[in-house]
């Protein structure tokens, strides 16, 4: 019997986060999920797996110097990329900053510290149709 044949994709999640104990937690939990990921460290190394991969989702640090916001402004200005759902995962927890990442047009803004049993669902909520209609 091979179950291979029958696997339903996993959801593709890139996540960006120069913190890499904050990255390995994200992963964890998205991991246990069901979902595939890939970390990124920085802008410039984001930017090249962005293009090069098919991800259904992109977890984004604010990181310093807002470089997050930039790097949001840029994949939505992207056409390859544009459609793609960013999800904002800062230690910014400031409202301007929130309403910043959202007017960037990310899909939501989730603060660090964040509940671990709610975040994989808010992050699920923004391509769960993708999976359940695909």
């Amino acid at each position: 019997m091979n179950a291979k044949t029958d696997e339903i994709p996993k959801p593709r999640i890139l996540i960006v986060e120069d913190e890499a104990p904050v990255a390995m937690v994200i992963r964890f939990l998205l991991g246990r999920a069901g979902c595939e990921t890939e970390i990124a460290m920085d802008i410039s190394k984001a930017m090249q797996l962005a293009r090069e991969g098919n991800f259904d989702l992109i977890t984004l640090d604010g990181m310093p110097g807002g470089d997050g916001f930039w790097f949001c402004g840029e994949l939505k200005r992207d056409p390859y990329l544009k459609d793609t759902p960013i999800i904002f995962v800062s230690g910014r927890a400031a409202l301007e900053d929130q309403q910043h990442g959202l007017e960037m047009g990310a899909s939501d803004y989730i603060t660090k510290p964040f509940d671990s049993s709610e975040f994989a669902q808010r992050i699920l909520s923004h391509i769960k149709p993708i999976f359940e209609h695909g």
